[in-house]
C-alpha cells in the first residue's frame, strides 16, 4: 500500500496494442509519479534526437502520488514528451477532475507510443481500456467533442482529456484540456498528441483513493483540517474570492505588470481589467477542482451568455490584455474562449501576438503580411482575428503557429529582439526585472520560460508575512529583497526549486502548499506518509523533487542544450519604460555570476551546468551518466 495502484497503461497506437504494467515499490520510492515518473520513462524509452512529431516520440500522462486524495489541491497530473516548441524536455501540469478519475479507474499513468493510421480516442474504465474511432471527431471544437464522446459512451460523468483543432494542425504551442476548463497548456504537447492521431483520452472509474492509501483515516482527517483552513488563511481566502485575477492591480502598482510585450511595467488602463471590473463585467460563478476547497476557477459571461469554457485567469488576461495593450474585457474573454475551443496555450498565443504587434509597429510585418489586419497594440479585433488564424494555420497565423522564436528567425531584422522567449517558449506574465528569482527560473527551467519553478521573490521579502513564516520549515530563515541576486538568494532558489518540483511529482497544485499558499510543510509530509506508508522527512521529500529536476536536465543535455540556453531575452537587461520600476533592468553580470553559484549549489559543474558524478550518485541516478555529454 503506497498511495497508488502502481498500474501503468501502455498504448502502442501503431500496433493498436494495450497492456498494463505494474511498478514495484522500490521503483516507486524513487519515481513516485508525475514529473519523476515521466522523466524516467522519457530518458529510458526514447533515444536522443527524435523528432517531436514522429511516432518515436513518447507521450506520458502521469498522476502524482497524491492525485485524487481527499486533500485540498491534490488534483494535478502531468503530460510530458519531447517538446515541439523547445525541442527539449516537455512538460505541462493541470488540475481539474481528469487525474483523480484516472486514479479511480485504476491507473497511475498512460504511456503512448507510435502513431495511429486514423484518428482514435482512448476509452479507460475501471481497469480496462480500448481504442475507438475518432474520425467523426477530427476537426471539431473541444466542447463538441466532449459532448459527442459522452453521448457515444452513454455517461455524462465521463472525464475527457483532449486536444483541439490546433493540436491536429500541429501548432507548436497547442495544449490539452479536461472538462473544457483545465489545461495542460505549455510546451506544445497537444501537438505531440495530434501527431499521433490521438484526439482524446476518456476516463471513468469507481474506486476511491482511500482504497490505495496506507492510512486512509489520517489522510481524511488531514483533508478535513485543510478544507477548514482555507478560510482561515488570507492567502487562500483571497484565491477563493478573486482567483488569480486579484494580483492584476498590485502588480501594476509594483511596476511588474507586463505591458506591450514587456516594454513597460504598468498599464494605463489597468482599472478596466483589474478584479473589480472583471467581477462586475464577467463573473457569474466560482468553481473548483476535485476535492479542492480553494475554488480559484472563475465562470464568466461572454457577450451575454455563460461560457462553457470557463473564464480567463490572470495569465490569459495578462497575455491578451496589457501585454497586447488591450483593455476590452469582453475581447479578452473571447480570446480565452477561442484558445480553449481550438486548444491553444493562451500564454504563448497572447505573447506571440504581442511579439507580432511590435514587429508590425516597427515595419517588420506589413498589411500585406497580415492580410490587411492593422496589427497594432490595442487593436482588440486584430488580436481576436489572429488567434483564429494561428489555430487554423491561415495566413500570417501559419508562421506565428511556429512560436515567436521560429517566427523571428523567418521575419529577420530586429524581430529576434522582440521575441520574449527562453529556449523557444514564451514568457509567462511575470516581470523578472522586479522579481529576480522569477528571471532565474525562466532561464534555468528545462521547459523554457516557466513561472512555476520557485515561489516568487515577493513572497519572501517580509519576515512577518505568512508566506515567509511558512517557508522557514524548508530552512529559509532570512528575508531578501525581490530585486537581488547573490549566494543567499540562490540558496533560496535551490531549496524552493526542489520543493516546487516535489509538488509536480506528488500532484499538489501550486495554490496549495506554502509558501505560495496555506498548506504547511509538515502537512504536506504528513499527507505523503499517510498515503504511502513511508516515513519521509522534509529532506527526503526535497530529494524526490531534485531527482526529477535532474532527470529533466539530463534529457536536455542529451539533446544538445548547454549553458548558453540558460539565458534571458535581451530586453530584460534593459530598463522598463514606465511604472514604479521605470529604468530598472536585470544586472547582466550579477545574473551570470548567480547562475554559476546556483549550478554549484545544485551539484552541477559551475561552468557547464552538467551534473557531477557525485550528484548523480546522491540522487540514485548513476544509470543516467552515460547520457551526459563527454569531455
Amino acid at each position: 500500500m503506497y498511495g497508488t495502484s502502481a498500474k501503468i497503461l501502455r498504448v502502442d497506437l501503431t500496433q493498436r496494442e494495450i497492456r498494463t504494467e505494474i511498478l514495484p515499490e522500490d521503483f516507486y520510492r524513487l519515481y513516485p509519479g508525475g514529473k519523476a515518473l515521466a522523466g524516467y520513462i522519457l530518458l529510458n524509452e526514447m533515444k536522443a534526437g527524435v523528432d517531436p512529431f514522429s511516432p518515436e516520440n513518447v507521450l506520458v500522462i502521469a498522476n502524482g502520488l497524491l492525485t485524487g486524495a481527499p486533500v485540498s489541491t491534490a488534483t494535478r497530473y502531468i503530460v510530458s514528451a519531447r517538446s515541439p516548441l523547445t525541442l527539449g524536455y516537455g512538460e505541462s501540469e493541470a488540475g481539474g477532475f481528469w487525474g483523480p478519475e484516472l486514479k479511480m479507474a485504476g491507473f497511475e499513468a498512460v504511456v503512448v507510443k507510435g502513431r495511429a493510421s486514423e484518428p482514435l480516442y482512448l476509452w479507460i474504465h475501471d481497469g480496462e481500456a480500448e481504442l475507438k474511432s475518432a474520425s467523426h471527431l477530427w476537426g471539431r471544437l473541444t466542447a463538441e467533442v466532449q459532448e459527442a464522446i459522452r453521448a457515444e459512451l452513454g455517461d455524462e460523468k465521463i472525464r475527457v482529456l483532449q486536444i483541439g483543432p490546433a493540436g491536429e494542425k500541429l501548432v507548436r504551442f497547442a495544449g490539452l484540456t479536461n472538462d473544457l476548463r483545465h489545461f495542460n497548456g505549455r510546451n506544445g504537447l497537444g501537438a505531440v498528441m495530434g501527431s499521433k492521431n490521438l484526439r482524446a483520452v476518456a476516463v471513468r472509474g469507481s474506486q476511491r483513493y482511500q482504497s490505495f492509501a496506507a492510512d486512509p483515516e489520517a489522510l481524511m482527517a488531514l483533508g478535513r483540517k485543510l478544507a477548514k483552513g482555507v478560510k482561515e488563511n488570507p492567502i487562500s481566502w483571497d484565491l477563493q474570492d478573486k482567483g488569480t485575477l486579484g494580483i492584476v492591480e498590485p502588480m501594476n502598482a509594483g511596476g511588474i505588470l507586463p505591458t506591450r510585450n514587456f516594454r513597460q511595467g504598468a498599464f494605463e488602463a489597468v482599472d478596466e481589467v483589474k478584479w473589480d471590473a472583471y467581477e462586475k463585467q464577467l463573473l457569474t460563478a466560482r468553481r473548483s477542482c476535485y476535492a479542492c476547497a480553494v475554488r480559484c476557477k472563475r465562470e464568466v459571461a461572454v457577450n451575454g451568455r455563460v461560457s462553457e469554457y470557463g473564464g480567463p485567469e490572470y495569465e490569459t488576461l495578462g497575455a491578451f490584455g496589457p501585454n497586447c495593450g488591450i483593455s476590452d474585457l469582453q475581447a479578452i474573454a473571447q480570446a480565452n474562449e477561442l484558445c480553449n475551443a481550438y486548444m491553444l496555450d493562451s500564454i504563448s498565443t497572447g505573447a506571440t501576438i504581442s511579439f507580432a504587434m511590435e514587429c508590425f509597429e516597427h515595419g517588420l510585418l506589413t498589411l500585406k503580411d497580415t492580410g490587411g489586419i492593422d496589427l497594432r497594440f490595442g487593436n482588440a479585433q486584430a488580436m481576436l482575428a489572429m488567434v483564429e488564424m494561428i489555430a487554423r494555420r491561415e495566413g500570417l497565423g501559419d508562421l506565428l503557429a511556429e512560436g515567436s522564436r521560429r517566427a523571428a528567425e523567418k521575419i529577420g531584422g530586429d524581430a529576434a529582439f522582440f521575441a520574449m522567449q527562453v529556449k523557444g517558449q514564451e514568457l509567462a506574465m511575470h516581470e523578472p526585472r522586479g522579481k529576480y528569482n522569477v528571471g532565474m527560473g525562466y532561464a534555468i527551467s528545462e521547459i523554457g520560460a516557466d513561472h512555476l519553478v520557485v515561489a516568487h521573490d515577493t513572497a519572501l521579502v517580509n519576515p512577518e508575512s505568512l508566506q515567509f513564516k511558512g517557508a522557514t520549515a524548508l530552512g529559509i530563515t532570512k528575508a531578501l529583497p525581490a530585486r537581488s541576486f547573490g549566494r543567499e538568494k540562490m540558496e533560496h532558489f535551490y531549496t524552493l526549486e526542489r520543493w516546487n518540483s516535489l509538488e509536480k511529482v506528488i500532484g499538489y497544485c501550486f495554490f496549495g502548499p506554502t509558501p505560495r499558499s496555506y498548506i504547511a510543510v509538515e502537512d504536506v509530509i504528513t499527507s505523503i506518509n499517510a498515503a504511502s506508508g513511508w516515513s519521509l522527512s522534509v529532506e527526503d521529500a526535497l530529494l524526490i523533487g531534485e531527482r526529477a529536476t535532474n532527470m529533466a536536465r539530463i534529457f536536455n543535455l542529451r539533446e544538445g542544450f548547454t549553458r548558453k540556453d540558460d539565458t534571458l531575452p535581451e530586453r530584460l537587461f534593459q530598463g522598463l519604460e514606465n511604472g514604479s520600476l521605470q529604468g530598472c533592468a536585470l544586472p547582466r553580470d550579477e545574473f551570470e555570476e548567480s547562475l554559476s553559484i546556483l549550478y554549484a549549489l545544485k551539484g552541477w559543474d559551475p561552468q557547464t551546468g552538467i551534473p557531477t558524478s557525485e550528484k548523480l550518485r546522491a540522487l540514485s541516478l548513476d544509470w543516467a551518466a552515460v547520457m551526459l555529454p563527454q569531455g
